[in-house]
């Protein structure tokens, strides 16, 4: 992932610079003491994939810079304030790390940047849309929005969407495969779910609304939690 860092404090710069040698995931691309120094970056044909960003910079914070991105790519805050973390997260920020910085902590932070840069590698190679073959032999267009939850059946699976459930011969682990893991989660080994079309979780289960009924579809002890990992959760 290109990377670069935003962050008027040199020494905190220095310490960032130190930690993405050390990762084998990260390549700087600019280290930059102010945001305006750092719209230059963007014009050039090698793209931002993530930025680590410190809030509280003079002429405009790392805020303000957020608003001024058409595009922002994926955004680790590194800032000395706490108090500005639940506004942080209106943006869809991978992490929110304090300083003083620990090694360990940055490292917990690039495994969700990765996971969410690999997310949207992954959707980019998938149409927007999968063909399920009927019993009589029909294909059937159904887009990825569509469908609620993949639910398996012995030695089938129900593909099931607002109008109509499809029953076709597939294992679930071939059903998985063919759906992005951008949008759709194994919670428990029978049941693949829509993340998109996730009402509430509650307790061990996830809520699905289809229509004017829900689904309430269990979690997996071994599945949940890389749920709630790749999920956008916001957490006191």
């Amino acid at each position: 992932m290109n990377c670069i860092i935003v962050d008027d404090d040199p020494l905190s710069r220095k310490i960032i610079e130190g930690f993405i040698e050390k990762t084998d995931a990260l390549n700087l691309i600019g280290s930059f003491e102010n945001p305006l120094n750092s719209f230059q970056i963007f014009e050039k044909e090698e793209p931002v994939d993530l930025i680590f960003l410190d809030v509280e910079m003079p002429e405009m914070t790392g805020l303000e810079f957020l608003n001024t991105l058409d595009s922002p790519p994926m955004i680790i805050i590194v800032s000395g304030q706490e108090k500005y973390a639940l506004e942080a997260y209106e943006y869809d920020v991978i992490d929110y790390l304090l300083k003083p910085l620990a090694l360990p902590r940055f490292y917990k932070s690039i495994n969700k940047a990765q996971k969410r840069f690999q997310e949207k590698e992954s959707i980019s190679k998938y149409p927007e849309e999968i063909f399920i073959k009927k019993k009589n032999s029909t294909l059937v267009r159904l887009r990825y929005d569509d469908i609620l939850w993949v639910e398996a059946l012995e030695n089938y699976v129900t593909v099931n969407t607002f109008q109509e459930k499809f029953t076709i011969h597939f294992t679930m682990k071939a059903i998985e495969n063919k759906l992005p893991s951008g949008n759709f989660k194994r919670v428990h080994r029978s049941y693949i779910v829509n993340i998109k079309r996730i009402e509430r979780i509650e307790d061990n289960n996830v809520i699905i609304k289809a229509n004017n009924s829900t689904k309430v579809i269990p979690i997996g002890k071994s599945y949940r939690d890389n749920l709630m990992n790749d999920l956008n959760l916001i957490s006191r």
